[in-house]
């Protein structure tokens, strides 16, 4: 098979690369230049950097594979940058690296594997793809603590048919093992945490830069409407956030709401934070239907452990997730993702919490 491969100058992408000219793959190299620094230059921190895009050439060469660079900063500025810094301005929490899958990244390299004559693409996801009498069924990745189903929830079946996730059934010391067996440049390169076009910056630095207007000044209120300190910009806050709010306590206080209109931070105690349900906007489901069986494990975080709720479908073709306990700091804006054992049902958007169902 002829297999495009998204390179992103880190090991599990080299590996993926490598597996599949091992297995007697055509492969092709490709980066996507989503960012650039105000003066046109690549970012020097975070991920997608300078060094990054050198990392991935220098494999590619390794491999004696062809390899591109693609343009996609003007495409990835409008669907992904300006959206996150509108989310964070209305008061929300948004997964950017969501929102650049689901809206870029994997519809432009799909496109490229036509366009480049290729069977299927290839990327360093640790996620797996298996074919059932159902359907194309996208699995967690084998190492638990590396699996990256999450951010994939909202491949769809016409797009699982062209993907493969080599490294999905390897764990990460597997990968730097086979990578360090190869003589790849990336073997020992640490993981980017950052995400590219805040680098190591803090969000609020960031929006404050690029869209001054996210910089409105307010005040930090109790929940008894106390007003007990001021902020710079909501931007810099955000659903369950203890740390930075500025204000000293005796106790604990965290950030229970955010009122976009006055520019009003509210802290409380953690109890406040406790939810029972949530509803949840621009849901897919990896199938192309929801599942017959509602009672499922829902992730409300990248990083965060699977708790059990009920999936119903709420007023004028929404949806609503009710929990079987409640569960703190739920914020809007934050992705839903359905799984069943090792299954990705699919998932969404959440734009409202609620604490009591019907």
């Amino acid at each position: 098979m002829k297999v495009l491969v998204a390179m992103s100058g880190g090991v599990d992408s080299s590996v993926a690369a490598a597996l599949l000219q091992a297995d007697g793959h055509d492969v092709i190299g490709v980066t996507l230049k989503q960012w650039e620094n105000r003066d046109g230059s690549l970012p020097t921190a975070g991920c997608c950097t300078v060094r990054d895009a050198e990392d991935a050439r220098r494999v590619a060469a390794q491999l004696d594979i062809p390899y591109y660079v693609l343009d996609y900063v003007e495409p990835f500025r409008q669907a992904v940058v300006e959206p996150f810094a509108a989310a964070y301005r209305n008061g929300h929490t948004p997964n950017p690296c969501i929102e650049c899958n689901r809206r870029v990244r994997f519809q432009a390299l799909l496109e490229r594997v036509s366009q480049l004559g290729c069977d299927w693409l290839a990327t360093g996801h640790h996620a797996r793809v298996s074919w059932h009498p159902t359907g194309f069924r996208l699995r967690k990745g084998r190492d638990p603590a590396k699996d990256q189903s999450y951010v994939l929830h909202m491949l769809n079946q016409e797009q699982l048919a062209r993907i493969r996730f080599p490294v999905g059934e390897l764990t990460k010391a597997e990968v730097r093992a086979y990578a360090a067996a190869e003589g790849l440049r990336t073997a020992a390169k640490a993981e980017s945490q950052e995400i590219c076009f805040v680098g190591d910056r803090k969000y609020s630095e960031f929006l404050a830069e690029e869209f001054p207007e996210a910089a409105r000044p307010g005040p930090i209120q109790d929940r008894n409407g106390t007003v007990i300190g001021s902020h710079s910009g909501i931007a810099g806050f955000t659903i369950g956030q203890r740390r930075g709010t500025r204000v000293a306590a005796g106790e604990r206080r965290y950030v229970v709401a955010v009122d976009v209109d006055s520019a009003t931070v509210t802290l409380g105690e953690r109890d406040d934070l406790l939810v029972n349900g949530c509803q949840v906007a621009d849901i897919s489901f990896v199938l192309g239907h929801p599942p017959r069986e509602r009672h499922l494990s829902v992730k409300l975080r990248y990083r965060g452990d699977p708790v059990a709720g009920w999936l119903r479908e709420g007023p004028t073709g929404s949806w609503e997730v009710i929990f079987d306990s409640a569960q703190p700091a739920v914020a809007k804006g934050q992705s839903a993702v359905f799984y069943r054992g090792d299954d990705v049902l699919g998932g969404g958007v959440v734009t409202d919490t609620f604490t009591n169902a019907a």
